[in-house]
């Protein structure tokens, strides 16, 4: 899949490798933009619940 990106893109290797990090950049930002925030409410991350152990007031 790279190789076939890599041979699609145009220009020199350097170009190619501008490009390519432009795109992931764009990728990276479209996610924390949009994808993160439309899926964060169905996310548990913000329901924690901890259940505390009985402790023992003898000494070990």
């Amino acid at each position: 899949m790279y190789a076939a990106l890599w041979r699609v893109l145009p220009g020199s290797n350097a170009t190619k490798a501008a490009v390519a990090v432009a795109l992931f950049l764009a990728f990276v930002g479209i996610l924390f933009l949009w994808v993160f925030p439309a899926v964060q409410p169905m996310l548990p991350f913000d329901q924690i619940t901890l259940e505390s152990e009985p402790t023992s007031s003898a000494a070990p």
